[in-house]
C-alpha cells in the first residue's frame, strides 16, 4: 500500500497538487497520500527543509516523501531518491537534502526513468510521482537509476560561542508568527550551566531573562522564551504575533549572554 507525502511551494489554487496525486494513483492506486504543506514560500528550500526535517520523523518506515521545491533538473543538480532513516526522499539534489539529513543517507540513486511528458517543467508530476508510486509498492530504489556517492552540500549558519556570548539566528517563522531559532535545548543548557542569562534580539531592544515551559506562563501580550516540540529555542508573544509586533525576520540574530550569579 505505502504512504507518500507531498511538500511543495505550489499553493492550493492551481491544478498542481491534484495532478501529482492523480499521477501517483495512476501508477499505484492503493497509495495513501499525505499533504505536509503546499504553502512553502516559492523556491525557499531552507523553509521546506526545516518543515520536512521535523515532520518526517513522525511517519512509519518505508514512507516516501516527494519534495516539490526547485524541481528543474540540470547537469549539476540531478533528480535523486535518497534512503535515510528507513524512509525515501525524492527531489532535486540542489543542497536541500543536506539540510534535512543529519548524516549521509544509506543510499542515493539518480532517477533514470522517462518523464511522462516532453515538457520538463513539472518534474514532480512527470517523474517524482512515478518514482514514489514504485517505492510505495515496496520495489527497490535500484530499479530507478544508478547509485550516486554524495549529495550536494549546503551549509547553514550554526550558533557560535564567543566567551560569555552565544550567538544564533532566527531560522523559521511559523503560522502563529512565533520565532524559531537555530539554538537547541542541549546547546542552550550546556552554555548556560548554572549561570544567569539574558536573551536579546532586535539589537538588544528586546530582552528575556528566563525560559518558560508554556506560552501561558506569561500574561497575554508578553514575550516568552521556551523550547518547542523539536527542542529548539523559540521566542513568542502569548496570544500575539512575535515576528510582526517585534519587527523580526528570518536570519535576524539572537544573542544569549551569561552572567555569574552574585
Amino acid at each position: 500500500m505505502g504512504i507518500v507525502t507531498l511538500i511543495s511551494d505550489w499553493g492550493t489554487s492551481d491544478y498542481y497538487v491534484s495532478a501529482v496525486k492523480g499521477m501517483i494513483y495512476k501508477f499505484n492506486s492503493a497509495a495513501k497520500i499525505v499533504d505536509i504543506t503546499h504553502q512553502i514560500k516559492p523556491f525557499d528550500k531552507v523553509e521546506a527543509a526545516y518543515i520536512l526535517k521535523n515532520a518526517f520523523q513522525s511517519f512509519p518506515d518505508g514512507t516516501v516523501h516527494i519534495i516539490g521545491i526547485n524541481t528543474e533538473e540540470s547537469l549539476k543538480n540531478v533528480h535523486i531518491v535518497a534512503y535515510y532513516n528507513k524512509q525515501y526522499f525524492i527531489g532535486t539534489d540542489d543542497g536541500i537534502f543536506s539540510l534535512i539529513f543529519d548524516h549521509k543517507p544509506e543510499s542515493i540513486h539518480e532517477l533514470d526513468i522517462p518523464m511522462e511528458s516532453s515538457n520538463h517543467t513539472f518534474s514532480s508530476r512527470d517523474r517524482f510521482a512515478k518514482a514514489a508510486a514504485h517505492l510505495a509498492q515496496g520495489n527497490p530504489p535500484e530499479d530507478l537509476g544508478p547509485s550516486k556517492e554524495n549529495l550536494v552540500s549546503n551549509m547553514l549558519f550554526n550558533p557560535v560561542i564567543i566567551e560569555d556570548t552565544l550567538k544564533g539566528m532566527i531560522i523559521h517563522i511559523d503560522n502563529y508568527d512565533n520565532l524559531i531559532t537555530n539554538i537547541d535545548k542541549n546547546e542552550f543548557t550546556g552554555f548556560i550551566a548554572k549561570s544567569n542569562f539574558e536573551i536579546s534580539f532586535r539589537s538588544q531592544k528586546y530582552k528575556v531573562t528566563e525560559v518558560n515551559q508554556s506560552y501561558g506562563d506569561v500574561r497575554p501580550g508578553e514575550i516568552v522564551a521556551l523550547f518547542t516540540g523539536n527542542d529548539m529555542l523559540e521566542i513568542a508573544i502569548n496570544k500575539g504575533k512575535a515576528a510582526s509586533l517585534l519587527g523580526i525576520q528570518k536570519s535576524d540574530p539572537i544573542v544569549i549572554t551569561r552572567f555569574e550569579k552574585e
